[in-house]
């Protein structure tokens, strides 16, 4: 048993990053992680759409709107990230917004760094009421029918955070602990990012699948998500490291607890008024 606490306190520095590397280039397992959650999704879907015979959509506007969401999502991320949680730092440095390199020090190599979850979501969101407005579909149908598949895509990209080593968690004794390369000192720290990937993924996805097939009003799984999503990594939160730069925001809470307490919010909102429209009719 020793055996085993010893290889999963240590399993990320046995990690690598890196699939392969040329020179300066590499790809990076996150990268991977990403167009599996894509992947997941499209498939999910696409089952949905082929068994569950309520939906209108056809396959070709299934792939415009995953298509449009998913530049969606990378640009509301890249942008989110921005926006809360280094504004002042990419004033100064605006063109590390677009090009991965920073110059800070010189021109290195980086990557694109700094991704934000609700960023994503917003630019996802608004990709999808574009499609739909443009494509002659219902917003609500499209909802409901990609909600349901989401935490489980999400899932491989929290993965893909573990692998990167980042987004570690707080110091903790307990034996589920890791050390994390990265991380400041040599203690340990929660696995935040798998706390999230089963928590806000795994479990998230099953209770929405099995939702689906509800009496729900039109429109309401995207409801669910938002209050589902941000009610947990609200909570998971308290393990996770906060960003350094940002710290607490009012002695006590993230900038993913603010962000997650407007995702419940809002997921609430959406539930009643649906939940209104559809006894209205």
């Amino acid at each position: 048993m020793n055996d085993f606490w010893s290889w999963w306190q240590h399993l990320p520095e046995n990690l690598s990053p890196v699939m392969f590397q040329i020179g300066w280039f590499k790809i990076q397992y996150y990268g991977l992680m990403y167009l599996v959650a894509f992947a997941v999704v499209y498939g999910l879907v696409s089952h949905r759409l082929k068994y569950e015979k309520r939906f209108s959509l056809t396959q070709e506007q299934v792939k415009d709107l995953l298509f449009n969401m998913i530049i969606g999502l990378i640009i509301g991320a890249r942008l989110g990230y921005v926006v809360f949680y280094n504004p002042v730092y990419y004033l100064r440095h605006p063109l590390e917004i677009v090009l991965p390199f920073s110059f800070a020090n010189g021109v290195i190599f980086t990557g694109i760094s700094g991704m934000s979850f609700h960023g994503g979501l917003i630019g996802l969101l608004i990709a999808a009421g574009w499609t739909v407005k443009n494509g002659g579909m219902k917003f609500k149908e499209a909802a409901d029918l990609f909600a349901p598949a989401v935490p489980l895509g999400y899932t491989f990209g929290r993965v893909g955070n573990f692998i990167n080593g980042e987004l570690y968690g707080r110091v903790t004794a307990s034996p589920l602990g890791m050390y994390f390369p990265q991380a400041p000192g040599d203690a340990m720290r929660h696995p935040s990012q798998l706390y999230e990937a089963f928590f806000e993924g795994v479990c998230l996805f099953v209770v929405m699948w099995i939702l689906r097939r509800r009496n729900l009003p039109e429109g309401a799984m995207l409801a669910v998500f938002l209050i589902g999503y941000g009610t947990v990594r609200f909570f998971i939160e308290y393990f996770r490291q906060p960003d350094e730069h940002i710290g607490f925001i009012w002695r006590y809470f993230s900038m993913g607890q603010i962000l997650c307490g407007g995702m419940v919010a809002a997921g609430i909102f959406l539930f009643l008024r649906y939940r209104r429209d559809a006894l209205s009719h």
